[in-house]
Formats: C-alpha cells, structure tokens, sequence
C-alpha cells in the first residue's frame, strides 16, 4: 500500500514544544495527516476549532464532563466519529494510552482501526492506569496495534491484557543529523543532565553524585536544565551542599541553546527512578540525542535505557538510587577525557544503527499500514 491514506493523530496538548517524538510523528509519518487535541480526548481541530458544532452539545459535554465527571460521554464520542468519516480517514494514531483508550469508541463506531503509542506514565502510574483500566481492556479488545517504548514495557503491557501479537517495541527515536557528532576531546569537566524536575528523574540523586564528583575534582561543573515540582527543592539542595559556584539551574532551553551546552560537556548524567506512584521512563529521547551527538551517559538500569545505553561501552550504568554508582562512573570520564571520547563515538554509531528517527519512523508507517490492510 502507498501513502495514499488519511491519518488522523490524535494528542494531548495544544503545543508539542516539549513532546519532541509526538511532533515528529506528526511532521513525518507517511499519509495526510490530521491532528485533533484537547485533553484525554480530542476536542479541538488543527484550526482550533471545536469538533462539537451545536452550543447545546457544547454545554452539554462541559456539564457531563465538569460537574458529573463522566469519562464516556456520548455527545463528544458523536463529534469525534462524525469527523473521522466526514474526513474520510483511514486510521487513527493516539498518543498516549488514556488518549487511546478515550477515543476507542468512537474508532468503533467508525469503523476505523486504532493505533496507540504508549510513552511511560501511561503504562506505569498507578494512580491514571487504574482509573482508566475498563476503557483500557476495551482498548486492548478493538485496537489493531500497541506501540512500546521499551522491551520492559512491552512486558507490562502483556501483563495489563494487552494481546501479545499487537505489540510493537519501537521506542521514540533520534535524527542523527541534527545531533551531529560533537568533538568532546577538549571538554571542561562539565556534565549536563536534561529534563523535567520530578521523582523519576530523581534530579536530587545526580546532585549528590556530583557532590562527590566536585570534591575529587573541584574544576567540575554541572549543567541541570528544566523546570518542575521538584525545582526548588534541587535548589536547596545545591545550597545546602554548599555547590552554587558548580551548579547551575538553567530552567528551560531552547535546543539550539542545548547543543551549546553539549559542545562543552564531559558526559551527559540522568538518575531515572521509578517512583513512588509507579511513574517510570520510556525510553528518555534526552538520552538519545546525547548518545547521538557523542556524548558519553552515565544512568541507571531503567526501563529503555538498559537499551539505550550498553554498559561499558557508551557509558556507565548503575542500579536505581546507587548515587555512589554514578558518581564513579561520572569520576572514571572526569579523570579521561580519551575515555569519554571513545565511549560517546560507540554511543553515536548506536544510535545511528539502532535509534535513527527515521528507522523508527518506518517501523510506525509499517504498523499503521498494516493496519489499514
């Protein structure tokens, strides 16, 4: 079959700035692409326009939705299949699992196939996987394929009822040309780690290791960009570790901005945990585009990252919470700058034949087509 079909991706959010793989799944997967947005399920076009037309059914979605708090709600549900047949699409493309499992009923009655690609919080919080489990076993029941970003999450997914020959392990990949290698054989002792400041990423944990890092090594520096929940608690931390001259809190970056920051930097560092509620990583596309531009990883045996990065080979992996773990994987590429070199080189070409975006890419229009067979 060639590209000639309709496919209507369905996300989240408005903006995809952040969502880095969910933006290039739209600006590259094969067939004419619609994108519908809004929350768990979509009520917004990509002219921003409401796919509920009358005003009676807008008020009376938003008084189902907001004051009995409904999940199924059939005038929304009405909207959405309308517009999958009045555009004539061929398969639906659902981001994340609540969003999938919310517009299941609407492929249905459609009569279109449903492809769902599951991202990390969506398979592993405890808290959102429970409240959405029947829509999910009805998802597992009509949905022609299952997108894994892990070999860990296709085992998870296995074990919540997800048909086992549906499943695809195809975790989020890199375009290794916009992360070109980088010459890191003149580096500073400098490490970056990137990311939102939450429990999974245990941003406290990288702090700590570098703690110990900066006293074998006082010149070392370490670049932590995002922003999150846990932003100001890392803050107090670097204080009270007395590290403010070494630390810096970049906030948010832009990626042009980022790849400054790699062309000075050691080694990338990421402590992903999983937390409390259950929430764990996908596979972390910051790891990959690190990987990609050279950059030797220094993390933990999480989820796709046992994948992503080979131990001892493009970087140092260490158990979950082990900060003395990380800290002398980061002091073996402090102390060798040829190490970090010759290690990020074995990362890239990783990347390249494992990672490549558009590799991956394919591997999607494969399944998608598939499913409209």
């Amino acid at each position: 079959m060639d590209s000639g079909y309709t496919l209507c991706i369905i996300k989240p959010n408005r903006s995809s700035f952040s969502e880095t793989f969910v933006q290039a799944h739209i600006d590259m997967l094969a067939g004419n692409r619609l994108v519908l947005y809004g929350g768990a399920f979509p009520v917004y076009d990509n002219e921003d326009k409401p796919l509920i037309k009358s005003k009676w059914g807008l008020l009376s979605y938003l008084f189902q939705k907001k004051i009995l708090k409904r999940k199924s709600i059939a005038v929304r549900t009405n909207a959405l299949k309308n517009y999958l047949v009045d555009h004539k699409v061929d398969a639906v493309f659902a981001e994340y699992g609540m969003v999938g499992a919310m517009v299941t009923e609407a492929c249905k009655q459609a009569g279109i196939p449903l492809i769902i690609h599951y991202h990390g919080a969506d398979v592993y919080n405890r808290a959102a996987v429970s409240e959405y489990k029947d829509l999910y076993q009805e998802a597992f029941k009509y949905a022609s394929a299952f997108i894994s970003v892990s070999a860990d999450m296709v085992e998870t997914l296995k074990e919540m009822g997800a048909p086992a020959d549906k499943i695809y392990n195809a975790s989020c990949g890199v375009d290794t040309e916009d992360f070109p290698l980088m010459d890191i054989s003149n580096s500073p002792i400098n490490f970056l780690a990137i990311g939102r400041f939450v429990e999974k990423k245990s941003p406290s944990s990288v702090i700590k290791a570098f703690k110990i890092v900066a006293d074998k090594f006082p010149a070392a520096k370490l670049w932590m960009v995002g922003d999150g929940p846990l932003f100001e608690d890392t803050k107090k931390l670097v204080a009270d570790l007395n590290l403010q001259s070494q630390v810096t809190l970049a906030g948010v970056l832009n990626k042009v901005q980022i790849k400054d920051l790699i062309k000075n930097t050691r080694a990338y560092v990421q402590h992903s945990v999983i937390a409390a509620d259950g929430d764990s990583e996908g596979t972390p596309v910051s790891v990959l585009e690190a990987s990609s531009s050279g950059l030797p990883v220094v993390s933990t045996r999480h989820a796709g990252i046992k994948e992503a990065v080979v131990d001892g080979v493009t970087g140092f992996l260490t158990a979950e919470h082990d900060i003395e773990g990380m800290a002398q994987g980061m002091i073996k590429l402090a102390g060798s700058p040829e190490l970090a070199v010759k290690l990020g080189k074995a990362g890239r070409e990783h990347m390249i034949l494992n990672y490549h975006i558009k590799s991956r890419i394919a591997l999607l229009d494969s399944v998608i087509q598939k499913s409209i067979k």
